[in-house]
């Protein structure tokens, strides 16, 4: 059975999924929209930016930032100067290592839709006198759902499944950082191996359930 400290880490990972995938899709929108509309010679810059963290391993990416949000990284000095305190081992923190983290998850998804658009539907706008940002809200975002609403499972399940950057950034403490990942690893390292079933089989089932619903959509869009 669940333990009030399995129901806590699982409350919290629903909370810094949820915010995490609603700050990716404001933030990272607009991002998706440059990369699939520009020509600029910092697209690659930029998108190679976007997607590192695809292939980086996540301890890595977890050290560079613990580094950088530190008392002693750029980051962690000003937020320190403007009274926030330091973000390594708080909420806060685990919110902007799963974003970063999950970034290419979001981004990547909204390019594609983006860019198979087209320039027609937005030509057809432009005819109409509608400004960019007019077509950006009333045509672009409109035919790109498909993709937004992809981007947005994907975001919120891949930060359910994180280990790595929670574990270098927000540590394992229990009710404050301690995240459905690490109750997992914390009931086997005790040899606690039935606690570790339910909460495994849950985020399995769950896994399962977020592809069977990405490949029916899929499916039902090919038809």
């Amino acid at each position: 059975m669940l333990s009030s400290t399995d129901v806590a880490a699982i409350a919290l990972t629903i909370k810094l999924a949820g915010l995490t995938t609603v700050l990716l899709l404001i933030l990272g929108t607009p991002l998706a929209w440059w990369l699939a509309q520009t020509r600029s010679p910092l697209k690659s810059i930029v998108g190679a930016a976007t997607t590192l963290p695809l292939v980086l391993p996540p301890a890595v990416l977890g050290f560079y930032l613990l580094v950088l949000l530190g008392p002693q990284g750029l980051v962690g000095r000003l937020t320190e100067f403007l009274g926030l305190g330091l973000l390594p081992f708080s909420f806060p923190g685990l919110v902007v290592a799963s974003m970063i983290y999950s970034t290419p998850f979001v981004v990547q998804p909204i390019q594609q839709a983006f860019s198979a658009l087209g320039e027609r539907p937005l030509e057809a706008a432009a005819t109409l006198r509608a400004s960019p940002l007019d077509a950006f809200f009333t045509v672009a975002l409109p035919l790109a759902r498909p993709g937004i609403a992809t981007a947005a499972v994907l975001g919120f399940a891949h930060t359910v499944g994180e280990f790595g950057v929670v574990l270098m950034i927000g540590g394992n403490i229990p009710g404050r950082t301690q995240v459905l990942s690490m109750a997992i690893y914390n009931h086997v390292e005790a040899m606690e191996y039935a606690n570790a079933h339910w909460l495994a089989g849950g985020m399995l089932a769950f896994s399962f359930l977020v592809l069977l619903v990405l490949y029916a959509r899929g499916g039902n869009r090919t038809q």
